[in-house]
């Protein structure tokens, strides 16, 4: 199971028998690279009793640390640029 969300795509899985958590990654693969940082994929969340709930909380996770910024190139590039 996994969803799409904000150019991420958000994938739960069992860390231990009931203990679910979600990966982030960009729909495209590509790594995230903040502050100089490449992450390939981002692991978030406390241990949800399903993974619906992983997943929701996944989302929340995005839009807080406002994550939609490095879901392109060309955003990447303009994050970049000096005005």
């Amino acid at each position: 199971m996994q969803w799409d969300y904000d150019g991420f795509t958000i994938e739960p899985f069992e860390a231990g028998t009931g203990l679910w958590h979600a990966r982030i990654r960009r729909t495209d693969r590509k790594p995230v690279i903040m502050d100089g940082v490449s992450f390939a994929v981002l692991e978030v969340g406390f241990a949800w009793s399903d993974p619906i709930a992983a997943i929701a909380d996944a989302a929340v996770q995005i839009d807080r640390l406002k994550l939609g910024r490095y879901a392109t190139d060309a955003i990447e590039l303009g994050e970049r640029s000096v005005a």
